[in-house]
């Protein structure tokens, strides 16, 4: 079922007067981190980094829009940017400013027409969440049923394309201090998937393909899409009453292992089973039951893999359990990493050795530490030295778009692990997971999954 798609627009988006002004604001505030980054490291000239990362934490949030996404997932890349960046870009997105009630109102007219209140019993005025390209009002159906209503915020393909440009000449002065990792496909990923973020039709496939795959998780709840009140910037679903992960961190540990357990399933039990991940495991996009269960909330994010790829994550596992060198290739190969040397291989092991450490030991344990603020940069740092000093021989490393999709889930969940301070057999709950795992099972349930809710042109091909 298509949502629907109206003609009228109140505002005209991606236009030369709005690329203008927003290039204007993100250009000072990129410049001026790119302008004290040189400065330090050319000039010797000391800057007062935390306090400038919180300002222009600041300045990003103000600005609203992808960039804020952007300095997130930039906080999860090795070194590109200092640890007092990283650590002040972490908390963009978790409390951005909503739009008043005028914006509100204009694009609710624009979306849904003139008579837009009388479709509702009730719609707050007031924002229950605001995000870097959207915010979600409460609302009560004709029906009697409780809503979310998400509203896109204007102008957003405009500041998409601003910002994206804007991270191009980031990533350009990072490559200039650091020859050991190329970034163009890192772009590219970054780039498809904030332009599919706005399409609020594709969002509201991936949340039914959601509530197809978690429909035997009962611990996990995918809300439904209301499709006659939604459109491509107005997206209506039902609302999940529960509370954030942060406000649990205290409970008692047999809670908090719980919560752990219903996350880790309900990310990877898609993945394993359909090959699709949710890409954004921040802690706006879900909550938490009274039950402990999880509600995910946000289906903007969504990764479809080749099966081929989702058997090499396994292959990695069993490689690095038996010490097989050869499968490791093998598996790095199928992920998308080429002309690798002995030696690469090595050093991308001891970062695959720290993320599929918790589920390499049969035993409870933690995840691990938040080493700065970002959990696995100590580990990130050390393999991104020594890839450095061997890109002198062998060239940089082009690393896969998709390895970077996943490899922010996975520090993205391991966060979140680490802050419930979870003690948990990683290792049976992922044997568990991949015990009947089949790579052509999986490319005849994801095609068929993938048919039914009408997205076809997520069909991954074979690397």
């Amino acid at each position: 079922m298509s949502i629907k798609n109206p003609d009228h627009e109140d505002e005209k988006e991606n236009t030369l007067g709005t690329r203008v002004a927003r290039y204007g604001k993100v250009s000072g505030t990129m410049a001026g981190l790119a302008a004290r980054l040189a400065g330090e490291k050319f000039l010797g000239l000391k800057i007062e980094r935390e306090e400038h990362a919180q300002a222009l934490m600041l300045a990003l949030g103000n600005l609203k829009g992808p960039l804020m996404k952007i300095g997130q997932i930039l906080a999860t890349i090795p070194e590109a940017l200092p640890p007092e960046y990283a650590q002040a870009f972490q908390q963009l997105q978790s409390d951005a400013p909503s739009m008043g009630w005028l914006f509100v109102r204009r694009r609710m007219k624009s979306e849904l027409g003139p008579d837009w209140e009388s479709r509702f019993q009730t719609f707050e005025r007031e924002a229950a969440a605001a995000a870097s390209l959207g915010q979600v009002h409460r609302a009560t159906g004709p029906d009697g049923r409780l809503l979310a209503c998400k509203l896109q915020y204007p102008d957003m393909q405009s500041a998409i394309e601003t910002d994206l440009h804007q991270l191009k000449i980031i990533f350009s002065i990072y490559e200039r201090y650091d020859k050991a990792i190329k970034t163009s496909d890192i772009q590219t990923e970054l780039g498809e998937r904030l332009r599919e973020e706005l399409d609020y039709n594709r969002e509201a496939k991936h949340t039914r393909l959601y509530g197809h795959m978690l429909s035997k998780e009962p611990a996990a709840h995918v809300p439904e899409i209301v499709p006659e009140l939604s459109t491509r910037r107005l997206l209506t679903s039902t609302w999940l009453d529960g509370q954030r992960i942060l406000s649990l961190s205290d409970a008692p540990l047999e809670q908090r292992n719980q919560i752990a357990l219903n996350m880790f399933r309900a990310w990877y039990v898609p993945f394993y089973d359909y090959g699709t991940i949710h890409g954004d495991p921040h802690p706006g996009n879900y909550t938490v039951r009274d039950d402990l269960s999880i509600n995910l909330l946000d289906f903007g994010c969504v990764r479809v893999f080749p099966p081929e790829f989702v058997g090499g994550v396994i292959n990695l596992y069993k490689a690095l359990m038996t010490g097989d060198n050869a499968l490791a290739v093998h598996a790095y190969e199928t992920w998308g990493f080429k002309n690798l040397s002995k030696e690469q291989v090595e050093t991308l092991n001891i970062w695959a050795t720290f993320l599929y450490g918790p589920i390499m030991e049969d035993k409870i344990r933690i995840i691990g530490h938040a080493d700065g603020g970002v959990y696995g940069r100590e580990t990130a740092e050390k393999v991104h030295i020594r890839l450095r000093e061997l890109s002198r021989e062998n060239g940089g490393i082009s690393v896969p778009r998709e390895f970077v999709f996943m490899d922010r889930a996975a520090l993205g969940l391991g966060s979140v692990f680490i802050r419930l301070s979870a003690e948990i057999n990683w290792h049976r709950l992922f044997n568990e997971l991949i015990e009947n795992f089949n790579v052509e099972t999986l490319r005849q349930r994801q095609k068929e999954a993938l048919h039914l809710f009408d997205l076809n042109d997520s069909t991954p091909e074979k690397p």
